[in-house]
């Protein structure tokens, strides 16, 4: 069965954080993400407020997210399953969040580790510059065409 990209319900905010504790890259537990302020609450009320979250769902079963800032024209997160990697999901999730930010932004931005496959994703979507902002972690940035 395809995939389907779609905004993100309330009801879905604990399969997004099922995708989130199981990525190899990246890889943060529930009591990490919670010390983060990254919480199931916190999740929800943002998706309350706003068009910020996507999932990718194959059959019926939420296998990846993508989520936003639109006040500070940021890409927050963008996770895939590891079974789902490959299958183009991590790309459609991005094109729904961008598109989401450019429409209220100019310049948008995301945070990454500097040798990281994300990175390399990210880079091969267009995003570019590379600042870096210590540690290992960069920044890249997009323009709208």
């Amino acid at each position: 069965m395809p995939a389907e990209i779609r905004p993100a319900l309330l009801s879905d905010v604990p399969d997004v954080f099922r995708v989130r504790t199981s990525v190899r890259e990246n890889h943060l537990s529930i009591e990490q993400l919670a010390q983060m302020g990254i919480t199931e609450e916190a999740v929800a009320e943002m998706i309350a407020a706003s068009a910020c979250a996507w999932v990718a769902v194959v059959d019926d079963e939420v296998v990846g997210f993508s989520m936003i800032d639109v006040d500070d024209a940021s890409l927050f997160a963008a996770f895939v399953l590891p079974a789902f990697e490959g299958r183009g999901l991590g790309k459609k999730l991005m094109l729904a969040a961008e598109a989401e930010l450019f429409r209220h932004h100019g310049e948008i931005w995301l945070e990454t580790g500097r040798d990281t496959r994300a990175a390399r994703f990210y880079r091969a979507l267009g995003w570019g510059n590379g600042e870096d902002i210590g540690n290992v972690d960069i920044r890249l940035t997009k323009r709208r065409s």
